[in-house]
């Protein structure tokens, strides 16, 4: 019988990540290279949808299969419309995507936003809420230990929440701090947020009666550049650095984080979802997702 002890495992580990920074990864073309996959989900079974940065189309990939299908059209609903976050909400059988919709002749750019729900099986629309203001940014989004959905958007430094069943989000949280806030996740209980603009991780504390407080800086161990799609397995998060072309494990404990690379040398990576033993990228700089290990 092999003993394990704490070098074998730590040893054991290393050689894990070693194997999967230098592994090749599998990918899916989704539509062109310039397609801009900026966020993606799995869904039961293993169905991957993709949504794309500059058409106004979400994508579906069977598994299995390396061709992306058009899933959903969004092409009636104005002008330069695209879709940032995606997730696969399997209790509600919904899939969860951030729309947004320039607003024409706006000078700087100003966008309406949406959070839209539509059917996970047919596409069908089942429900849509405006973000409020004249310029919003639907980023992404989280499902909380209650049920509800936990909603980003950068451009006003705001957290909405949408309750399980409800037609419209509230305001959950608004900070200065969180004036570019990006990635949001749920690790142990916990809702964790980062900051794309200003390479920021953050803890949201919640007091006895379920209220929000300051968000609190979690020092990290080394730099991470654009920090962007965030979710959480094995007790990490996991996250998109799309300035620096990596995809980071952090280890949480207390107010500071340990990063761990995991894969390096991705054309500007925007989303991570793992699923099983296999962790998704979205590429957004190469038009495609790719899978590695999941370590």
């Amino acid at each position: 019988m092999f003993r394990f002890t704490a070098r074998t495992l730590a040893v054991s580990a290393a050689v894990f990540i070693a194997v999967a920074r230098s592994a090749p990864a599998s990918g899916v073309l989704i539509n062109d290279a310039k397609s801009q996959p900026e966020s993606l989900t799995v869904a039961p079974g293993g169905v991957l949808f993709v949504g794309s940065a500059s058409t106004p189309f979400l994508y579906k990939v069977q598994p299995g299969s390396s061709k992306a299908e058009k899933f959903v059209d969004a092409s009636g609903e104005g002008a330069g419309t695209f879709f940032f976050g995606m997730l696969a909400d399997a209790a509600s059988r919904t899939l969860w995507a951030c729309q947004l919709t320039p607003v024409e002749g706006s000078s700087p750019v100003r966008r309406h936003t949406a959070l839209r729900g539509f059917d996970l099986t047919t596409g069908a629309p089942k429900l849509r809420w405006n973000l409020p203001g004249e310029n919003s940014t639907c980023n992404d989004f989280s499902l909380g230990p209650d049920k509800a959905l936990y909603i980003t958007d950068t451009a006003n430094g705001k957290i909405f929440r949408l309750p399980a069943g409800a037609s419209a989000a509230e305001l959950y949280l608004e900070h200065r701090t969180l004036m570019g806030v990006d990635g949001i996740t749920f690790l142990d209980g916990t809702l964790y947020v980062n900051n794309v603009i200003f390479n920021k991780l953050y803890r949201i504390p919640v007091d006895a009666a379920g209220k929000p407080g300051t968000p609190v800086d979690i020092w990290m161990d080394q730099p991470v550049k654009g920090p962007d799609g965030m979710r959480a397995a094995h007790g990490k998060l996991l996250l998109a650095e799309n300035g620096s072309g990596r995809i980071s494990a952090l280890t949480v404990t207390g107010d500071k984080a340990t990063v761990t690379v995991l894969k390096e040398g991705l054309n500007t990576p925007t989303a991570v979802e793992p699923a099983g033993d296999t962790l998704w990228i979205a590429e957004r700089g190469a038009g495609s997702v790719v899978s590695v290990p999941l370590p």
